[in-house]
């Protein structure tokens, strides 16, 4: 694919020629339009939405990624008119196009032969902006010979299409090029699509073996008649693998490399309880001693799980093996209770601390308390406890900052690096916990500024959105559905299937009684249920967060690495499935939770700025200007050879990422704006 900045130079004069006719306000003499000035073109995307789930996708990666878009809805009355005034004009006399690329549910989503389609016809040659065609079938109007001309149509689950040549050396650079269509469910059609043969100016980026040989395009570029188009020809929604994995390069393609925003494939993984001991399920009585919901269970009926030293030797090991590091959230006082009750010695402890520079440590608490009002257990589920007043009772200030300290100096005190603004409080207590806790322990914040802690980390699964808690934040985290409180397979099915399956099948009906959830069509079996549906099922969760452009984390436990170690087969699913499908210029990025906090909230503040309509962005020729309110700071993605305009001279822009460079960037001292030139080849 050309660079945006190799061929702009002469097609913006051309575009200026056809522009002059398009717009009212250009002088109409052909010596006037000779010479008019190089167009601008604004950093905006235009979205015409049929309300169908390929455009909403496409928006979605729009949306995530941080790139200004304006949606126009085709079912909405009161909808503008798209004609010349719409998507053009001139700015201190320079024709300006007001968005970069333009999203059709099909090619011709007005009707072919409207107004509509003609004004938009009219600018994308005039200005040289891309369209994509987000969902529609092969024929020769998107540069596609019929299936039934040695094509296909018909259900895509399980398909194994491949990025082509011109794929990876173009859009989807990102990718390796084996991209097989997701098969969850055998017994329900996931998708369904239409490859044909290309035909003159069509150039195929996605394709897949036919009957009779050869192959045919599911995804390519069609250029024709002065314009190009990207056609799409299978139906997805956005959470599918298959569009995961190609939205990075739809929006290359559509922005022609230049655009604000920027997208990485974030995973990390934190490993609650370190050195605390964790109760284990009861497979008799389905549900776990210790627990309040769980009577007529003693703590000492089974043992706890815990790590060995032999666990965290294999830890380690793991680490470098499959190039992730792990943080590893610990409990000091309960490795230092655990050392008492045990003849005074830890080795499991003494393992870790001996490894400390091979991990990244985020501190717990020291005995991991529960940091939010008094529990009043003599009820299930337990409620808080009130004084004579009936006011709630709350764990003071006093407490919360001890056990934070605390947990910091043991840390401090065995040479091992910690980061003091990060926290991961005992069940993420302290904050508001619904039903019982509709607000945070008032106590809660000033404890955290007591201790200099920034960051403290939240349940995704019951706060998605980063919220502030007195002067720190919250990072959310995705809990991953391998339970704390067992250490082997079988017990992780047997506890799986109480949750899963219905009362019918001997299971709690829990999933009969959500209307989020569902139940199992059977029990898993104990002995292979485990590796068979848990693991792929957890692999491929985790999977669609990191190809979504989300850096929250993910939460497993201690016991996760214990006994059979049931947290590796996961991660080892997802590591392979990501390496088979990514090419190597698209890296798993492993934020530590401090860097997840500093992207959430500038993501807060450039989506609150766009909104507002803060923020100027545009291109002339190969000169790229970025203007952002002060105090916020902008994403912004560029070809390889980018460079910055510092106040004396330039520097290489971004760091480099999926084939091209991207950044968080302000002005420099003494500038008003953001200024990026852009390769000249």
């Amino acid at each position: 694919m050309d660079s945006a900045g190799s061929r702009m130079p002469g097609a913006a004069r051309a575009a200026a020629l056809v522009a002059a006719a398009l717009l009212a306000t250009v002088v109409p003499s052909a010596g006037a339009r000779a010479a008019e000035p190089v167009p601008r073109i604004d950093l905006t995307v235009l979205v015409v939405d049929d309300g169908g789930g390929a455009v909403e996708a496409i928006t979605s990666e729009l949306r995530s990624t941080g790139v200004p878009y304006r949606s126009v809805d085709l079912n909405e009355s009161g909808r503008p008119v798209i004609d010349a005034a719409f998507l053009s004009d001139t700015v201190d006399g320079r024709p300006r196009a007001k968005y970069q690329g333009v999203v059709l549910p099909h090619e011709s989503a007005f009707g072919p032969d409207s107004a509509e389609q003609a004004a938009l016809t009219a600018y994308e040659r005039a200005f040289g902006i891309p369209q994509v065609d987000a969902s529609t079938w092969a024929h020769p109007e998107v540069g596609l010979d019929y299936t039934t001309d040695g094509g296909f149509s018909g259900v895509l689950d399980g398909t194994a299409a491949t990025v082509t040549a011109a794929g990876r050396g173009g859009p989807f650079r990102h990718l390796d090029g084996p991209l097989a269509f997701e098969d969850n469910d055998p017994s329900v059609s996931e998708s369904y699509g239409y490859a044909g043969r290309p035909r003159a100016g069509y150039t195929s980026y996605l394709d897949m073996p036919v009957a009779g040989g050869g192959r045919a395009s599911l995804v390519g570029e069609y250029a024709h008649d002065g314009r190009r188009e990207l056609v799409v020809t299978f139906a997805y929604n956005q959470y599918q693998r298959q569009f995961r994995a190609l939205a990075r390069g739809i929006v290359e393609w559509l922005t022609q490399g230049v655009h604000l925003g920027q997208s990485r494939s974030w995973f990390s993984v934190h490993v609650d309880d370190v050195l605390a001991p964790d109760a284990r399920w009861d497979t008799t009585r389905n549900c776990t001693p210790g627990d309040f919901d769980c009577p007529g269970a003693g703590d000492a009926e089974a043992a706890p799980i815990r790590m060995t030293a032999a666990d965290a030797r294999y830890a380690a090991a793991w680490q470098k093996t499959a190039g992730l590091t792990l943080d590893m959230v610990y409990n000091g006082g309960q490795g230092e209770q655990w050392k008492t009750e045990h003849g005074g010695t830890d080795p499991l402890a003494a393992q870790l601390v001996a490894d400390r520079a091979q991990y990244r440590w985020v501190n717990h608490t020291f005995t991991h308390p529960f940091l939010g009002c008094v529990q009043d257990n003599t009820t299930v589920p337990w409620k808080c406890a009130t004084n004579t007043s009936g006011a709630p009772l709350w764990t003071s200030r006093a407490e919360i900052s001890g056990q934070i300290r605390d947990n910091v100096d043991w840390a401090v005190g065995k040479g091992i690096s910690v980061d003091r603004g990060e926290l991961v409080t005992g069940e993420h207590s302290g904050l508001r916990t619904l039903p019982q806790q509709p607000v945070d322990n008032p106590n809660l914040a000033g404890a955290l500024a007591d201790n200099g802690v920034k960051w403290t980390a939240s349940d995704n699964s019951r706060e998605p959105s980063q919220r502030a808690v007195g002067a720190a934040k919250t990072v959310p985290r995705h809990p991953m559905n391998v339970y704390y409180n067992v250490g082997t397979a079988a017990e992780m099915a047997d506890e799986y299937n109480w949750i899963y399956t219905a009362r019918a099948d001997g299971g709690s009906g829990i999933c009969e009684d959500d209307p989020t959830s569902s139940c199992l069509p059977a029990p898993l079996d104990p002995a292979t249920g485990y590796a068979s549906h848990i693991v792929p099922q957890e692999a491929r969760t985790a999977l669609s967060h990191i190809v979504s452009n989300d850096p929250r984390p993910h939460y497993v436990h201690q016991s996760n690495l214990a006994e059979e170690r049931l947290l590796y087969p996961v991660l080892d699913r997802v590591l392979a499935d990501y390496r088979a499908l990514f090419a190597d210029n698209a890296p798993l990025v492993n934020p530590r939770q401090s860097e997840v906090g500093t992207e959430l909230s500038r993501r807060t503040a450039w989506d609150e700025a766009l909104a507002a309509g803060r923020v100027t962005a545009y291109r002339v020729g190969g000169t790229v200007t970025v203007r952002v309110p002060s105090g916020v700071t902008a994403p912004v993605t560029v070809p390889e050879g980018t460079r910055k305009q510092l106040l004396l001279g330039t520097a290489a822009f971004g760091t480099a990422y999926a084939g091209a460079r991207s950044a968080w960037t302000t002005p420099e001292a003494l500038q008003s704006a953001v200024t990026l030139k852009l390769p000249t080849t």
